[in-house]
């Protein structure tokens, strides 16, 4: 089977395509067009999310690959989530994401970040105090809003729930009053951050790994690292085709996220297996930079949480 075709099994039973289309950050006007161009390239997997502000380009694409004859709607999967300022709002939150995309289901509903922010405060999305602040509701526990996504299972709107940016820490306090586990936990995860800890925990209770980020950030060194390079050379690929390969010879589904057709293309035909030689060298790398304590997160919200993350980072706002 080709790299770009592998499928994994959730929880649930269903099937994740291992490769799916990424649409954060991409920028309005340009969305809709991408998430067309992606299907007609063979993506089956495209994610997005409420806070992203552009649910209603990814259903536009989405309705016009349909109209188009390209697929059925069941041929999708389609992810997307709960934004914090509706922790205490989960079925307005989502009953807002299927009106945005034109759907009537999704395939996995993931809560976005384990806190809740104000509902009545004064952004609907990123509501601030006075001080700038994100406007934080410290007494919601996140373990509150997943027995309400727990509601949300069964009523034909929702396949499967999940979370995203969930630590071990939040897995530990979540998963023993869960009455339904996690089918998913979406994270930020390359080479210069794998993860292993939370990667290792979730593949023991059954949660599959989306990744997200996968490349690191624009300009990223990953690029440049020698052994990703090495690795490059040797398969005669592009060291993104590596850093995306990795993730499915992890056993992770992973989300390439570009606007170019071009290169929305390259990210699914150019994918390969990864041998064992391939992925020691990957590992090598993981674990000097380990060693150096140097792993670096190139996605952080300011909530001022400590949500168990390593300490070096590069700040990217959802703003």
């Amino acid at each position: 089977m080709a790299a770009a075709d592998v499928r994994f099994k959730l929880n649930t039973g269903a099937e994740i395509p291992a490769l799916g289309l990424g649409t954060w950050q991409s920028a309005p006007g340009e969305v809709a067009n991408a998430v067309r161009h992606a299907i007609e390239a063979g993506y089956r997997h495209i994610d997005g999310a409420l806070c992203y502000g552009n649910e209603h380009e990814v259903g536009q694409g989405i309705k016009e690959a349909i109209a188009a004859g390209i697929v059925k709607r069941e041929d999708l999967f389609v992810t997307t989530k709960l934004w914090c300022s509706f922790h205490a709002r989960v079925e307005e939150g989502l009953e807002t994401s299927l009106k945005n995309l034109g759907l009537d289901y999704v395939d996995l509903y993931l809560m976005h970040w384990p806190l809740a922010m104000n509902p009545k405060g004064n952004h609907n999305i990123f509501p601030k105090l006075p001080d700038g602040s994100r406007d934080i509701v410290h007494s919601h526990s996140h373990v509150t809003t997943w027995k309400d996504m727990e509601k949300l299972v069964g009523t034909g709107k929702v396949k499967a729930i999940g979370v995203s940016n969930y630590s071990v820490q939040y897995l530990e306090e979540l998963l023993p009053q869960a009455t339904i586990t996690p089918a998913a936990n979406q994270i930020e995860n390359h080479p210069s951050l794998p993860q292993q800890e939370i990667v290792d925990f979730c593949n023991k209770k059954g949660i599959h790994i989306t990744a997200y980020s996968p490349l690191g950030s624009t300009g990223s060194p990953l690029f440049t690292a020698e052994p990703i390079v090495a690795v490059a050379n040797k398969r005669g690929v592009t060291p993104a085709t590596v850093l995306l390969s990795w993730h499915i010879a992890r056993g992770s589904s992973v989300l390439a996220k570009s606007v170019t057709p071009a290169r929305i293309a390259a990210n699914r035909n150019d994918l390969i297996h990864l041998d064992a030689e391939d992925m020691a060298t990957i590992a090598k790398y993981s674990n000097d930079l380990a060693a150096k304590k140097a792993f670096q997160r190139f996605v952080f919200p300011p909530f001022g949480v400590n949500f168990g993350f390593p300490d070096k980072m590069i700040l990217h706002d959802y703003e």
